[in-house]
């Protein structure tokens, strides 16, 4: 390995945040995905990186990319020296008071997060001098929001990924097809969706996740709906009066609720999808929304597991 004084003089830091981002993204192609980079431009900064430090840092497997030893010490260099950058703006304005400032997230309807809800409440006591705009829309209009400058992050899940937008997974919500207590199905298990094609339906519009919407077409349902909402509780509130069947994020439904809304399919059925954290790269974020991605993801990282 080169020497210390020798490496600080040569290494770009560029090339360390290019190989941060491929540790993240556990692979090339994502990463200059998320980077808005050209692909042989992220393996050439690897290979650069790599003839600077004079080991081998990444192995290509066919999942992606793997670490080697020496890639795993330098990953969490990384991670400390780019947290690091990250504060500074906020340690800077500490010296001459509170961080002050908007924080404006647009979301979907109906998302339910307690890292998200922990985080906001974390900014509350810590940032006072912070205040918070929450605003709930259909997903294109959230999405569109932030690439123009009205929002600094979104949640969504975004059927067609920005390259110029840093997406992360949130949380993962299944959609359950409810009833009405009213309803001559309340207390049925329908095993082939396509017998409720003739069953009146009430559906989310612009809102509904590509992933329930192929679902529906899959069985033929809902193609002439008998009530639309593009929020969540609305939608709720029409399957709970009996308008239609409809699906509903089982997180959404409650235990109180669950003695008026029957969920209809066996669980191993049931469509699935990624809300996402969803902002612009790190040079273009505010000190309010740096300080609101890194206690998320501290909560997210924290929680572990797949999403």
């Amino acid at each position: 390995m080169s020497s210390g004084a020798s490496l600080f003089r040569r290494l770009d830091l560029n090339l360390l945040k290019i190989f941060r981002e491929i540790c993240r993204s556990e692979g090339i192609g994502s990463a200059a995905r998320r980077l808005n980079l050209q692909q042989p431009t992220v393996s050439l900064a690897l290979r650069r990186l790599e003839e600077h430090v004079g080991e081998k840092l990444c192995l290509r497997t066919p999942r992606g990319v793997e670490l080697t030893a020496a890639g795993h010490v330098l990953a969490k260099f990384c991670d400390t020296l780019f947290d690091s950058i990250q504060s500074l703006p906020n340690d800077i304005a500490r010296t001459s008071g509170d961080v002050q400032g908007l924080l404006t997230i647009r979301s979907v309807s109906g998302v339910v997060s307690p890292e998200l809800d922990a985080t906001l409440d974390t900014m509350r006591r810590r940032h006072p001098g912070i205040r918070l705009k929450i605003e709930v829309a259909p997903c294109p209009i959230v999405v569109e929001a932030l690439a123009k400058g009205r929002a600094e992050v979104c949640i969504s899940f975004d059927a067609a990924p920005r390259a110029e937008l840093l997406h992360e997974p949130l949380v993962r919500e299944f959609q359950q097809l409810y009833c009405a207590r009213s309803s001559p199905l309340y207390g049925a298990t329908v095993n082939r969706p396509e017998v409720l094609a003739t069953e009146r339906f009430v559906v989310t519009g612009t809102d509904e996740p590509m992933e329930v919407k192929n679902f529906r077409l899959r069985y033929g349902l809902g193609l002439r709906p008998s009530g639309e909402a593009e929020n969540l509780d609305e939608a709720k509130r029409m399957i709970r009066m009996g308008v239609g069947l409809g699906f509903l994020p089982t997180i959404l439904v409650s235990r109180e609720e669950r003695d008026h809304l029957w969920p209809l399919l066996p669980s191993a059925t049931l469509p699935n999808y990624c809300l996402y954290l969803i902002t612009h790269p790190e040079a273009q974020q505010t000190v309010p929304t740096q300080i609101f991605l890194r206690e998320i993801r501290r909560r997210l990282s924290a929680r572990g597991g797949a999403i």
